[in-house]
């Protein structure tokens, strides 16, 4: 029986789309889902959740749970990822209440600025403890990145730990759908192209019929721009760049220097950008999750439609053969040349049974490939810090950042990161 590997599988509601999805596509039905995680109850309560959903679903896959790492991956076809190293407590909260001592504020912290190189720091540890494993007891699977920061952990599996890896972010697929119900216009039959690096890529092209929307889509946005709603900053962006940009605007002000600054506390207000909102839907998820559990983990009428994650449709698309396009992170290779050869983009990407095969894109307009350029600089510093374990990489990756280096001084930066690598102790190794 082929297999396929959940790690994280903890994260109960992410476990339930993803795997829901497998068990609902035919070519998968004679697959074991392997379930591995470390926080055992959790664990626990997702195999039950699965097992339910098995028996309403009348699904032909096999449920397993492992509390042997090495045993989960042996044998693997494909490996999806969704763990978070450290969690809420305490990494999430060293990431945010510390760099806030210094008067540096985030809203997500978990892809760049200091909280995504410090969460970059602590996972890539463990996810080259998976790729030694898999080379050992599954070195041809596909492992699918689901975890953040996208960019550079699916960099390191590639780069560092020599597997086949693609990472996968739904903000590519929700783009146009949320962007054109915002504006209160119609997607269907809309063609588009999206790409750039993770949670910066560009809606590069979008028309229906050989039109070009954007046009309509700028004049309704700067209509909308009148009154306070919740993508300001990506509207903003818009009328300064001239494209949409594929993830949230929470997200992007804290990927400039331009919206959360000290010295223009009214920014915030003007942008509606919610300071600490990461911290505040942990807190919210946790409370959530005891009323949850009880409909999701213990009900016997279960029931889910397919989702629109991608990974049900790449292991549907390697198993059949069948073509499916997705929006995948890659090693760049040239298919952006005006980025990086070394960082990791996202790009439109054919997958069949060969594998995923990355499209060619061409150069980005200047001003994109400019500001993707700002957060490829902290990436690719932040896996040379992981590398090389010199703390010096570390200090370059934070001094390079848009949003720190926009609002410290170099000195300041340099005591932030002491004081973090203090702070998360043994969640980080060693650096020289």
């Amino acid at each position: 029986m082929s297999k396929i590997t959940f790690m994280g599988a903890g994260s109960t509601v992410f476990a339930k789309n993803v795997l829901g999805d497998v068990m609902l596509t035919p070519a998968l039905q004679e697959f074991e889902i392997a379930l591995f995680d470390i926080d055992l109850m959790r664990l626990k309560d997702s195999e039950n959740m699965l097992l339910n959903l098995k028996n309403t679903m009348n699904s032909g896959c096999r449920i397993k749970s492992y509390t042997d790492r090495k045993e989960a991956l042996r044998g693997a076809k494909y490996v999806v990822n969704a763990i978070q190293v450290g969690g809420y407590d305490p990494c999430t909260i060293t990431d945010f209440e510390i760099p806030k001592k210094y008067g540096l504020r985030q809203t997500i912290a978990d892809t760049l600025g200091i909280g995504g190189v410090f969460r970059n720091l602590r996972t890539i540890p463990v996810m080259l403890d998976f790729a030694a494993d898999m080379q050992e007891v599954c070195p041809d699977a596909w492992f699918l990145n689901y975890t953040n920061p996208m960019a550079v952990l699916t960099n390191a599996m590639i780069t560092l730990g020599g597997i086949k890896t693609v990472g996968l972010c739904h903000s590519v697929q929700v783009c146009v759908p949320h962007l054109f119900k915002a504006l209160e216009m119609d997607d269907t039959g809309v063609q588009w192209k999206i790409a750039g690096i993770n949670h910066m890529a560009w809606l590069l092209e979008v028309t229906k019929n050989g039109q070009d929307l954007y046009p309509e889509i700028k004049k309704r946005a700067r209509e909308k721009q009148q009154t306070k709603h919740g993508d300001m900053v990506r509207f903003e962006l818009m009328h300064r760049f001239g494209y949409y940009i594929t993830e949230s605007s929470e997200h992007n002000a804290e990927y400039h220097p331009y919206f959360i600054k000290r010295n223009y506390p009214e920014l915030i207000e003007a942008y509606n950008i919610p300071l600490d909102e990461y911290p505040r839907r942990c807190v919210n998820q946790i409370e959530r999750w005891k009323t949850m559990r009880e409909e999701l983990v213990n009900s016997k009428d279960l029931e889910h439609t397919r989702s629109r994650e991608y990974a049900s449709f790449i292991l549907e698309a390697m198993e059949t053969d069948q073509p499916y396009k997705i929006g995948g992170n890659v090693i760049n290779t040239g298919l952006i040349p005006n980025l990086p050869k070394e960082a990791c983009v996202e790009v439109p990407c054919l997958v069949d049974a060969s594998g995923v095969t990355p499209t060619y894109v061409g150069n980005l307009p200047p001003q994109l490939a400019a500001l993707n350029r700002t957060n490829i600089n902290t990436q690719l510093l932040t896996l040379e810090a992981a590398k090389t374990r010199k703390k010096e990489h570390i200090y370059h990756a934070a001094l390079l950042d848009p949003h720190t280096s926009a609002e410290l001084s170099m000195d300041d930066i340099v005591a932030l990161c002491d004081d973090l690598i203090e702070a998360h102790g043994s969640w980080l190794p060693k650096f020289n």
